[in-house]
């Protein structure tokens, strides 16, 4: 789950990490009454900045700087509404509905600072870079050396002296040091008791009279830990989603929609990361990755079904099941009956193995319904990349 910016910055307050003074406002009038307190409280200057879940927000034209009232008027009435085009939203762009009015600060330095879970050692790894303002991932691949890391063993936690590791590492001023170790053990522990998968400072700032200041955040959280967080799931912001997505989770279905023309259904994660392979390796695209897990039911099967078949880009509708938890029957009895509700104009591939596979084929076969069956993954594959390219 991800959260606005605003939103992390609340989060980041509470455990002592220091951020620019600043609040929300959802209209123009709200964003000027801000920027007036600002101003009046001796801030030199307000950023108005888009609230939309995506970065590179500035290059878009979501964040501006202004130096008076005028401009921080002139600024919110260009920003909120604007479709928000960055190389995170697509050519689609996302709608502004929200703005954050800050004070400025006096920029010293621009650095970064992260938290993320690192998967080939099961541990959270700190890292910080004097390379900030720009994408950590293009820090990594243009000079990997310019990040420092430091993993944490969870028994232990974030320690001190690797605090001070990572300030040495970023250049920082020894009159820095104590307040940027103070500032990395606040961020840690926001990250450790609000499971988040990744927070991140970029960037990180110290100012010319030697302060530090998170700039800018993102947090992402995971979704599994949120029933121990009933007060962060409530910062959730459906309308920065993709109304697919949410529909899917209602029914707790695993959706991400692609670019692709076909739609995949699966039972796991694995086997659609396997079957969207697939799809290419036959010359198409998938539409979808959707897994409906191993224990769906058939109420499941059909909402899923359903979702697949709003994206109008859809061509074909590749299912590829593996029962195990999942029987193939329950599965072939959701898929009959979803068919016909929604009067599926779409071809229908199946490869369909594991318990109760004859059953769930004879379901199939004596729905009266035109199902394409594949032998194999390759074989229905192929007819759905056939059945795409002839339904266009």
């Amino acid at each position: 789950m991800k959260i606005h910016e605003y939103q992390a910055k609340d989060i980041l307050a509470k455990y002592g990490v220091a951020v620019p003074r600043g609040e929300v406002a959802n209209t123009v009038e709200e964003a000027v009454d801000v920027a007036r307190r600002l101003l009046a409280a001796g801030a030199s200057g307000v950023v108005v900045k888009a609230q939309i879940h995506a970065g590179g927000r500035g290059k878009g034209g979501g964040v501006k700087v202004a130096k008076n009232l005028a401009e921080a008027e002139e600024y919110a009435k260009k920003i909120l509404g604007m479709q928000l085009i960055t190389h995170q939203t697509g050519p689609q762009g996302q709608k502004v509905q929200r703005l954050l009015i800050e004070e400025t600060a006096p920029i010293d330095r621009e650095l970064y600072l992260g938290v993320v879970l690192d998967r080939a050692t099961a541990k959270m790894v700190f890292m910080a870079s004097q390379a900030g303002g720009m994408e950590i991932e293009e820090v990594a691949a243009k000079d990997p050396k310019a990040i420092h890391k430091e993993f944490i063993d969870p028994a232990v936690g974030f320690q001190p002296y690797q605090a001070r590791k990572l300030a040495f590492a970023l250049g920082l001023k020894p009159t820095q040091i104590a307040p940027a170790v103070q500032l990395m053990s606040g961020l840690f522990k926001a990250c450790a008791e609000t499971d988040a998968s990744l927070m991140e400072i970029n960037p990180f700032i110290t100012t010319k009279d030697d302060r530090l200041f998170a700039l800018d955040c993102k947090i992402n959280f995971d979704d599994n830990a949120m029933f121990r967080h009933k007060d962060l799931k409530e910062l959730r912001d459906v309308a920065e989603e993709d109304p697919l997505e949410v529909e899917a989770s209602k029914y707790a279905l695993n959706y991400i929609k692609l670019d692709g023309n076909i739609a995949c259904m699966v039972n796991g994660a694995g086997l659609a990361m396997a079957t969207m392979d697939i799809i290419q390796y036959a010359g198409g695209m998938p539409a979808n990755f959707l897994d409906v897990g191993g224990g769906a039911n058939q109420q499941q099967i059909e909402h899923a079904f359903e979702i697949l078949l709003s994206d109008k880009n859809v061509k074909a509708v590749f299912i590829n099941i593996f029962g195990g938890i999942l029987r193939v029957d329950t599965l072939a009895q959701g898929v009959v009956e979803a068919a016909k509700k929604t009067n599926v104009q779409v071809p229908i591939i199946l490869r369909l193995e594991g318990t109760n596979v004859e059953q769930g084929r004879k379901i199939l076969k004596d729905s009266g319904l035109n199902f394409l069956i594949g032998e194999t993954m390759k074989d229905a594959a192929e007819i759905a990349v056939k059945a795409a390219k002839s339904s266009q």
